[in-house]
């Protein structure tokens, strides 16, 4: 009875070497995966503030305008005034839609058995 149970002993012990050896390299990959992807979340954060930043530059007032002016005649610009612009109230906005009954309730068989007659 004892070497049976010290053969299942033996048996388990070798069962959950292998299982604690299984997890540590799943362990390892899993933080392998999570290093790799944060490395890729810190170049594309790097690679946006890089395009953020060209796209300041590129959008300075005084080189659009240098840019506007060069083009003028090509373009066919035209000075903003303030004429141009309306007012608010003078927008004229789409009335709502009204929506169309599509199953209209009889209001007499909710209150239960109330006729016209027992009506005060």
């Amino acid at each position: 009875m004892r070497t049976v149970l010290y053969i299942l002993t033996t048996l388990a012990v070798i069962g959950l070497a292998f299982w604690a050896y299984r997890e540590n390299y799943a362990t390892q990959a899993a933080l392998a995966d999570t290093r790799t992807l944060r490395q890729d979340i810190r170049e594309a954060h790097e690679r946006l503030a890089v395009l953020r930043a060209e796209w300041a530059y590129l959008n300075r007032p005084d080189r659009l305008r240098d840019l506007a002016e060069i083009n003028f005649d090509r373009l066919g610009l035209l000075e903003l005034r303030p004429e141009q612009f309306g007012l608010v109230g003078q927008v004229a906005y789409p009335p709502d839609p009204l929506l169309p009954i599509t199953n209209p309730v009889d209001v007499s068989s909710l209150a239960g058995d109330v006729t016209e007659e027992s009506r005060p």
